[in-house]
């Protein structure tokens, strides 16, 4: 029986950071699984647009990912999410894995990384492995993208675990709660004078250059500026942690374990 492994992830238009990020996940998740077939697929049209328009470069969207590997005989597919928490883009990939989970034999789906808890501690653990030293008025913070799905509460859940056992590290979310202005509050409130800006994002795209980096007067690194804390911006994006790669893997083998339980 042929058997694929298709990644998927919202995607991005850098190519350094699409090297960076989602190519490493994706060669470590097809390491974990050499029996089978690597292919790609993003979630966002916007991207899959651009990418078409500017590099001529094609991206399939899972759905078309999907119906290709029907027509070229694959009946074992294995699906692993690159996305952060279980919102929208999640929901709709398991929504259209479902609608054409007829045409394989078998077919898995590796949740995204802040699925269980779990995931929280080991998430912390792996991003203390990339923030710089920080002294006792210095804290790192993260940004989130943010989502107006339920699950934006895994950026509070996030942030509060780290408050409550004294992780020198907070979290914000772009679009969604908790708002930057409520955490820089909470910082100037701390006497803290410095912080490192850092991604909680796969790759570090738009967001992290524009929003988080930038010296637009609405950029992070300006905001914390103007509250007068000096920040730094890190522009790397999780997929090049060689600890989060890791998490991704085992949700994929955990989903590729249960499976086998089921039929067994």
């Amino acid at each position: 029986m042929k058997k694929a492994l298709l990644v998927v992830s919202f995607g991005t238009s850098y190519h350094d950071t699409r090297e960076k990020n989602i190519a490493a996940c994706e060669q470590e998740l097809a390491a974990s699984c050499p029996d089978r077939t690597l292919f790609r697929a993003f979630t966002s049209g916007m991207i899959i647009r651009k990418l078409k328009q500017r590099d001529n470069l094609h991206i399939d969207t899972p759905l078309e990912a999907l119906q290709k590997l029907a027509e070229l005989g694959y009946q074992d597919v294995a699906i692993q999410s690159l996305h952060i928490i279980n919102g929208d883009e999640y929901d709709k990939l398991v929504r259209e894995a479902q609608s054409l989970r007829p045409l394989f034999k078998r077919l898995v789906i590796g949740a995204p990384l802040l699925s269980r808890h779990g995931d929280y501690q080991q998430l912390m653990q792996a991003l203390a492995s990339q923030m710089p030293p920080v002294a006792a008025d210095e804290r790192v913070v993260f940004m989130g993208h943010g989502t107006s799905h339920h699950a934006f509460a895994a950026y509070a859940c996030l942030d509060h675990m780290m408050t409550a056992q004294r992780f020198p590290a907070r979290v914000g979310a772009v679009e969604s709660y908790p708002e930057i202005n409520l955490v820089i509050e909470s910082l100037r409130q701390e006497g803290v004078k410095a912080v490192h800006l850092m991604p909680l994002m796969l790759v570090a795209g738009d967001h992290a250059i524009n929003d988080m980096a930038s010296d637009d007067d609405d950029s992070w690194k300006m905001q914390f500026a103007q509250a007068g804390i000096s920040a730094t911006p890190w522009l790397q994006g999780l997929g090049e942690n060689a600890a989060i790669r890791a998490m991704f893997v085992a949700h994929l083998q955990q989903a590729l374990s249960q499976q086998l339980e089921v039929a067994a």
